[in-house]
């Protein structure tokens, strides 16, 4: 671990217990893109949650998977998120059991995806009406 406080992902950050991530599942998707679906749902904690579920049948290879989960909290971990418990799940397959586990362009891509759900997410600054 580093020594800085903001790089760490502590289990009070994370989503772990089973019928936590099933009380946010039964609420709508909050948001959509080509490969992810977040869930959100508000909770009395002074920090944001994170759950990631990357299914085998869509992502075959471990490194793969473990690609996706990394890139997703390093992303949630900036995004400085209101007291939220999001869960984000692969949907959709990202690549195939023959081509490469991971690529540049597939970290970039997943970038992209991830920052947009959680961007829908974060809270908006005040609009500054003038008199």
């Amino acid at each position: 671990m580093t020594s800085e406080g903001s790089h760490d992902f502590a289990r009070v950050r994370r989503i772990v217990k089973t019928d936590e991530f099933s009380s946010v599942f039964r609420l709508r998707p909050a948001q959509k893109t080509a490969h992810f679906v977040l869930y959100t749902r508000s909770n009395e904690l002074p920090h944001a949650r994170l759950g990631v579920v990357v299914a085998k049948r869509f992502a075959p290879r471990a490194v793969t998977r473990n690609t996706i989960k990394r890139v997703t909290r390093e992303l949630f971990r900036v995004a400085q998120l209101p007291a939220l418990d999001c869960i984000v799940r692969l949907a959709r397959p990202v690549n195939a059991k023959t081509g490469p586990a991971t690529t540049a362009a597939l970290k970039a891509e997943l970038r992209v995806e991830i920052a947009r759900l959680f961007a829908s997410q974060a809270p908006r600054a005040p609009k500054v009406v003038s008199p």
